[in-house]
């Protein structure tokens, strides 16, 4: 699956947050949306590239993957069970 041609249907910007944050706005975020809907989020948290895939694969979410963007941030993309 080629991450670039996704659109997303929400995209959540979390850089500048620390653990826990980015991992407990993604949560929230995703309890708002409707099933099969994608989730894009922005991330500089180092232990988001854990964090994130790990939660996003539980509770029927899928993990669709993740992008290093050059200007030194992470996209993660999850799609809603």
């Amino acid at each position: 699956m080629d991450l670039n041609s996704i659109t997303p249907d929400k995209t959540l910007d979390t850089r500048g947050l620390t653990c826990p944050m980015p991992m407990l706005k993604t949560k929230k975020e995703l309890k708002g949306m409707k099933a099969d809907q994608t989730l894009e989020v922005f991330g500089d948290d180092p232990g988001s590239k854990n964090d994130i895939p790990d939660f996003a694969n539980k509770g029927g979410n899928a993990f669709l993957g993740m992008v290093d963007d050059p200007e030194g941030y992470t996209k993660y993309y999850i799609k809603k069970g």
